[in-house]
């Protein structure tokens, strides 16, 4: 069949609710008198003209012309003489009589840097083995499950020994083992949609529905998804709906005019990343944008996307110059309404579409309600980074412990809000990049005081509400910053230190999926309670975290100084007998030895508002975990 799009197919892309317009639009294969062929459709309202340009035509246009079909300039063509593989771009001619070779925005690959056509690709053939991971991925909540994410770039986790990228196929068989056995649940890639510049990460895209060519074609990251799905592993994509390169192939200027932009420059600019911002009150741009985020979820089995940036798109002057007039909606504030209208409308779609889709906000800003649902004002999203969270924390670390009691509030802050939304924790990419430092190179101290500061980052982090995410590198004290151009220093595992961190980590990711308190109460009051956030003289923080069974709970110890304190009193909820059950200065770790290897019995004297107390040691710059005694407690009952 020839296979030609319904009229409530196109009125839909032109009213923004096409929620699969990428089966509209772009290049599809079909059969018509047992001959094969492909039909090509593109949005180009003011174009005067549109030809398929190729090196099947020498790049003239001639002989491949489009139809415009209505009058909201939807174009289209059909032609029996093309293959699969062939390279394309549509030749417009605007009204002003001048030619663009524009690559197809709806394309599904397109050619590897620095070459720019789109190219000609048949449906996907793959065959999907993920049936079991689909399914219990209906059947659970995230919230109440662990989630910690191992965040990636694709091109510089791992070089081949002669210096090129592992592609998608090659990837699953050297990440998924090393993902298992560290025990993360969740994978996030930064953008593999395809963007001309290496080192814009992929968050300047010019083919949003094309997997990038650097590492293969889209049945091999289907595959790699695929292969993840088989061993449990999540996987999440940072998705970039809130601006675009300007790069002459794309979607800038696209027949001539600003159709996938705004057309006001004051409102299209992104000063501070030389972009454009999509124009989001524009039906077609809302057809385009959520098809995309439902083409990745449906047509790649993915599990969840982080939308970039939020904050650019809400924001009206998110980056604008102090020097350049403020733009005001016509309310008389800075929020973009079309794109919080938008950001709604995406959730709302993803939401009843794919209820089990992970859908996660980027955002710096102090925007209220971001994982509110849509029915109470709210923009629908699942989590939100805290970014807050993040920046305190760091800045604390960064003191010598010296001077930490002074910046107490830094540590005890985040609960004041905690509850306000649901928090994903992240120590991103972000943070290990452009002069920022490592990590580990943040932490104050001699090499040993670095190390136990890292553990302790890392120990309180899992404990603290919310899920989990870490930038790769990170696992094993990665000491130089990120450099996407060079695959991590693996080397460093040989090294005693290293090698006890990435040990550290396994741990601590185990102890994580398996203690219930960690997780199930996350953006539940209910789940956290300070036992004492005072003692800034000591830098010592303690608190309780809580599971659904009102007998699973833990005590949870964070000491923020190289001092060791012995006889320690800790007020506790419930009499009985407590265990030390993870100690981040455990001498496997890297640490000192300062554990505490035999039970504490409470003692009836009440302390930190308690009826009773344990008298423990504290370990140096450490995390101790304590848990009651489940057959203590059956005695006593």
């Amino acid at each position: 069949m020839l296979n030609i799009p319904t009229n409530q197919d196109i009125y839909l892309f032109h009213q923004g609710t096409n929620y699969y317009s990428y089966k509209l639009l772009g290049c599809h294969p079909f059969k018509q008198n047992e001959e094969n062929g492909f039909r090509f459709a593109v949005w180009a309202p003011h174009a005067v003209s549109v030809q398929l340009a190729g090196d099947f035509n020498q790049w003239t246009g001639e002989g491949f012309d489009l139809e415009r079909i209505n009058d909201e300039g939807l174009w289209q063509g059909s032609f029996k003489n093309l293959t699969e593989d062939i390279t394309y771009k549509y030749k417009i001619v605007t009204e002003e009589g001048c030619s663009l070779f524009k690559a197809d925005p709806f394309s599904v690959q397109m050619e590897l840097r620095p070459k720019t056509a789109s190219i000609i690709t048949s449906s996907s053939t793959y065959q999907w083995g993920d049936k079991k991971w689909k399914a219990l991925q209906k059947r659970s909540s995230s919230y109440h499950n662990p989630v910690s994410i191992y965040e990636l770039h694709f091109g510089s986790w791992k070089l081949k020994e002669d210096g090129t990228y592992y592609n998608y196929r090659e990837m699953a068989d050297v990440l998924i083992p090393y993902i298992k056995k560290l025990g993360f649940t969740h994978i996030e890639l930064l953008p593999v949609m395809e963007h001309p510049f290496d080192l814009s990460w992929g968050y300047q895209i010019t083919g949003y529905y094309a997997p990038t060519s650097r590492y293969g074609k889209m049945d091999d990251f289907k595959f790699f998804i695929d292969q993840c799905h088989q061993a449990e592993i999540g996987v999440i994509l940072d998705w970039v709906p809130g601006h675009f390169c300007k790069d002459e192939h794309g979607l800038r200027q696209f027949d001539g005019t600003a159709i996938f932009e705004y057309s006001d420059p004051e409102k299209a600019e992104k000063h501070t990343w030389g972009t454009l911002t999509f124009d989001f009150g524009r039906p077609e741009v809302q057809s385009f944008l959520i098809s995309n985020a439902v083409y990745w979820l449906e047509e790649f089995h993915l599990d969840g996307l982080r939308v970039d940036a939020v904050a650019s798109m809400t924001y009206l002057n998110f980056d604008r110059p102090d020097y350049n007039r403020k733009l005001m909606n016509s309310y008389g504030t800075e929020i973009n309404l079309e794109a919080t209208a938008f950001l709604r409308k995406l959730n709302e779609v993803i939401s009843h579409y794919y209820p089990s889709a992970l859908m996660m906000a980027e955002d710096s800003s102090d925007m209220a309600l971001v994982t509110s649902p849509t029915n109470v004002g709210g923009l629908g999203f699942h989590y939100k980074w805290n970014m807050g969270w993040m920046n305190d924390l760091l800045k604390y670390m960064s003191y010598d412990p010296v001077y930490r009691k002074w910046h107490h509030h830094l540590v005890t802050f985040s609960m004041m809000y905690h509850n306000s939304e649901n928090f994903v924790l992240p120590l991103s990419h972000d943070e290990v990049v452009h002069g920022k430092r490592s990590l580990l190179d943040k932490m104050p101290g001699d090499q040993w005081q670095q190390f136990a500061n890292l553990r302790l980052l890392y120990g309180y982090m899992f404990c603290h509400p919310g899920k989990k995410l870490l930038f790769m590198g990170g696992e094993f004290g990665q000491y130089i910053e990120w450099r996407d151009q060079h695959e991590l220093d693996w080397l460093l595992l040989k090294y005693p230190l290293h090698d006890a961190i990435h040990q550290y980590m396994q741990a601590l990711l185990l102890f994580y999926r398996n203690t219930p308190p960690l997780y199930q109460l996350d953006y539940d009051p209910d789940g956290f309670a300070w036992i004492d956030a005072d003692n800034c003289d000591q830098s010592i923080f303690v608190f309780q975290r809580n599971a659904e069974q009102s007998n699973q709970f833990l005590v949870v110890i964070c000491h923020f100084t190289p001092n060791v304190y012995y006889d320690f009193k800790i007020g506790v909820p419930v009499p009985g007998t407590y265990k030390e059950v993870f100690n981040s200065d455990d001498v496997k770790f890297g640490g000192s030895g300062q554990i505490n290897s035999q039970p504490c019995q409470t003692i009836a004297e009440e302390w930190h508002r308690h009826k009773q107390h344990i008298r423990v040691k504290i370990p140096p710059l450490a995390i101790s975990v304590y848990q009651l005694e489940e057959e203590f407690v059956k005695e006593e009952t």
